[in-house]
């Protein structure tokens, strides 16, 4: 079978005044289905900008992601949307859980813009990350731990193909950093899904497949 994450000279830079900062310098990257990168490398290399621009968040300059055989960026805007809904989970350090929402109505909201009511898969997702017993808590009443746990039921509910984790352990102690990778791990493996993470722990790092690293824009 095809990789299921291609890319091709990948090259993304910001305006800093006068400036022009190059952030991804040229990355070539093979995923294969099922594997478990980590992403590692110094701050400001360009880790995140990777990530997103993976993910299908971030337009890439020069370049091209192909996911599962579908080139994402000739995909115009709604395209985009609905094929990250249906094909990909992505887990952001700060949760971004909407705070008015309770746990399970966060976990809905992927097949709410989708135009689903998916109570009882989102009531599965929240069970399958332990935490089906507090469906009904807000965000504030949960421990950062349980709301990391809540944005890995919203990544999963979809059943994504792959799924993108941008330092999900950088807001958690050392306890609560371990069991969140291990239920990251244990769920790829469950799923079959592809997990891409970044991190600046190289403990962690080491129980994926595979690690690269990033320095100054390019894949070292």
């Amino acid at each position: 079978m095809p990789p299921i994450i291609q890319t091709t000279n990948l090259t993304r830079s910001y305006r800093l005044g006068k400036k022009n900062l190059a952030v991804l310098r040229g990355i070539n990257l093979t995923i294969e289905r099922g594997e478990k990168i980590f992403l590692c490398g110094p701050s400001g290399a360009g880790k995140t900008t990777l990530l997103y621009t993976l993910a299908g968040l971030e337009t890439p300059e020069q370049g091209r992601v192909i996911i599962d055989d579908v080139d994402i960026y000739t995909l115009n805007r709604g395209a985009q949307s609905r094929f990250r809904n249906q094909r990909i989970g992505y887990i952001f350090q700060n949760y971004y859980l909407l705070p008015e929402l309770t746990a399970l109505e966060n976990v809905m909201v992927p097949g709410a813009i989708a135009g689903k009511n998916q109570a009882d898969k989102a009531l599965a997702a929240l069970g399958r990350v332990g935490l089906a017993e507090r469906a009904d808590h807000l965000p504030t009443e949960l421990s950062g731990g349980e709301q990391q746990r809540v944005a890995i039921a919203r990544a999963i509910v979809n059943e994504p193909q792959i799924l993108f984790a941008d330092e999900p352990t950088g807001n958690l102690d050392s306890f609560n950093s371990a069991s969140i990778m291990d239920l990251l791990l244990g769920l790829a493996d469950e799923t079959g899904a592809t997990l891409i993470v970044v991190t600046h722990d190289k403990s962690l790092a080491e129980k994926g497949d595979r690690t690269l690293t990033i320095k100054d824009g390019v894949i070292v």
